[in-house]
């Protein structure tokens, strides 16, 4: 089950990367064609943060994806930078999900709010000490021969 939520995920992430940098060219084109200004800004600029600031968000995101379709390959949190990176990327899905639902509707809220949930879900079930294989807590050693024994009760 948690492969297929992994698997999910990283699906979810390329198409909402495709989607934010087919929208942000969008917006670019809109802004280079129609001259706009915003504080005497040059819309050529302006178009073209548009388009790096999209590209770049896309790729995040499509890091994103690689990392969590490893995680479902291998069937394990890849480490400490791994689990950083998907919960700055579920952060930043919380953010923008609460900027977008009075910019765009409740529809997009939602959109954003389910990748947030595959995100902390694939988290939560890749957990370290949830990993298969990984050794269990092992019995306290005992002393070696010849050492004094220590009483522990009353």
């Amino acid at each position: 089950m948690r492969r297929g939520i992994a698997v999910a995920t990283a699906v979810v992430l390329v198409l909402e990367a495709l989607a934010i940098a087919f929208v942000n060219w969008i917006l670019g084109l809109a802004v280079r064609h129609q001259e706009m200004s915003l504080a005497g800004l040059d819309p050529d600029a302006m178009a073209a943060g548009s388009w790096v600031g999209g590209g770049l968000f896309a790729l995040f995101l499509i890091a994103c994806a690689v990392l969590v379709a490893r995680i479902a390959l291998r069937d394990r949190m890849p480490g400490r930078v791994g689990r950083i990176v998907l919960i700055v990327c579920a952060v930043v899905h919380g953010v923008v999900g609460a900027v977008v639902v009075g910019l765009v509707g409740w529809w997009a809220f939602a959109a954003l709010m389910l990748i947030l949930c595959l995100l902390v879900g694939t988290l939560l079930l890749y957990a370290p000490e949830d990993a298969p294989g990984a050794p269990a807590a092992a019995p306290p050693a005992a002393p070696p021969p010849g050492a004094p024994a220590t009483s522990t009760g009353p």
